[in-house]
């Protein structure tokens, strides 16, 4: 027990410079071989990491830990106004994730997930429409912890449920010019990092059907996190910013012996958290960080993935998958969203797990997430388009083996 808990603090320590962005702000999928398949997970569970999925698949994958590492590059753009082209920097991010999953009788398990929920970052020198300091940019991230138990009722149906022990960490630079907008200019920008924590749920459910197929269903609730303090005259509400609910249906098929083709589908509420959904119409004297403040005028997403698994002998397995996420930014909105250009839409993956003599598994995967941009008017900025651009790189690493 000591060394799962050691083990858990130290990802704990790792989450504290990471960050990702590829389904708005969410990861695009948790665990190594789920994110090798594009993601997809709600009806296909491959290791200790299932519960930030559906909770319900840590019984079906037995007693294991798992160890992984990524390493996330989103190459970030912006062109203000037509004229001044800024690049982002700060391209690299460790990302780091845990599982461990104890079965306790033969049709129930307890375990914990460790994983970065998901994360923005932009680093960019002074936008002189934002302030004339050193920087501008933001710097988010989420960690869960998810201690979860899951059971069998029968022999094909399985449910469980994680309790989301959530935190977060922001900061915000370079905004300064914002401040006659602010209910409480002295914490807009520029304040160091302040934390949030929260709690919230996630249940599950998985149905084997026939041999070939089996589904699933996941629920999270909208996690309500306590204000960040430090930057309550940015965001709406006080500093407030929930992580929004979400929740998706899942199909994994069997096609052979040896491959498995699943699918998910998932909608994620960003329109639900007045920080990341209100509109930049909002923005007027003294408004920013009231109860209807401007945010960043996000929408609802919905999510396809759609991944591949194929055992191509008793030692490797390789995966394939596709992931795409609707717009979140309407042109409207781009102002805001220079400081977080959750552009991406379209995303590759590729994967492979080799077993050891040991009887453990290497697993890796790739994700290149294409380039994609997004125009509109800023008059907030003082006048004519601007253009966001965002593409990414992932490249993550997996130690696993059952107990």
């Amino acid at each position: 027990m000591r060394k799962t808990q050691l083990l858990i603090a130290l990802a704990a320590i790792g989450f504290a410079s990471s960050a990702t962005a590829t389904n708005g702000y969410f990861a695009h999928g948790f665990g190594i071989k789920s994110k090798g398949m594009g993601g997809v997970g709600i009806a296909y569970s491959q290791d200790a990491l299932a519960a930030a999925t559906n909770p319900s698949g840590m019984v079906l994958v037995g007693s294991r830990v798992d160890f992984g590492a990524e390493l996330f590059n989103p190459n970030r753009e912006a062109n203000v106004n037509g004229a001044t082209t800024y690049k982002s920097g700060s391209d690299l991010f460790l990302v780091p994730e845990f599982g461990y999953n104890r079965m306790i009788k033969p049709n129930m398990s307890v375990g914990v997930s460790v994983y970065g929920n998901g994360g923005m970052n932009s680093h960019y020198n002074p936008i002189t429409q934002f302030s004339n300091g050193p920087k501008t940019g933001v710097d988010l991230m989420q960690l869960f912890i998810a201690p979860t138990l899951a059971m069998k009722i029968n022999e094909n149906h399985a449910v469980g449920a994680s309790l989301n022990l959530a935190y977060q960490r922001f900061k915000a630079s370079g905004i300064g010019n914002f401040a006659g907008m602010s209910s409480s200019a002295a914490n807009l920008s520029d304040n160091g990092h302040d934390d949030s924590t929260g709690l919230g749920v996630r249940i599950g459910w998985t149905g084997t059907l026939s041999p070939m197929v089996t589904m699933g269903a996941t629920y999270q609730s909208k996690t309500m996190m306590s204000e960040f303090d430090k930057y309550r005259g940015l965001f709406a509400e006080q500093g407030d910013f929930d992580i929004p609910e979400n929740y998706g249906l899942g199909i994994a098929v069997k096609a052979t012996p040896k491959t498995t083709v699943a699918l998910d589908v998932v909608r994620i509420k960003y329109g639900d958290v007045k920080s990341i959904a209100n509109p930049i119409s909002l923005l007027a004297a003294g408004t920013l960080g009231n109860d209807n403040g401007a945010g960043f005028g996000w929408k609802n997403q919905t999510v396809v993935k759609l991944g591949v698994s194929h055992q191509v002998s008793d030692k490797l397995t390789v995966r394939a998958g596709y992931n795409h996420g609707s717009a979140v930014i309407p042109t409207t909105e781009v102002a805001f969203n220079i400081l977080a250009p959750a552009t991406v839409k379209d995303h590759l993956t590729l994967g492979a797990t080799w077993t050891l003599r040991n009887g453990a598994e290497l697993s890796g995967y790739y994700m290149r997430a294409f380039s994609e941009s997004i125009t509109g008017a800023t008059p907030q900025l003082g006048g004519g388009n601007s253009t966001i651009k965002m593409d990414q790189n992932a490249l993550g690493i997996a130690y696993g083996w059952k107990m």
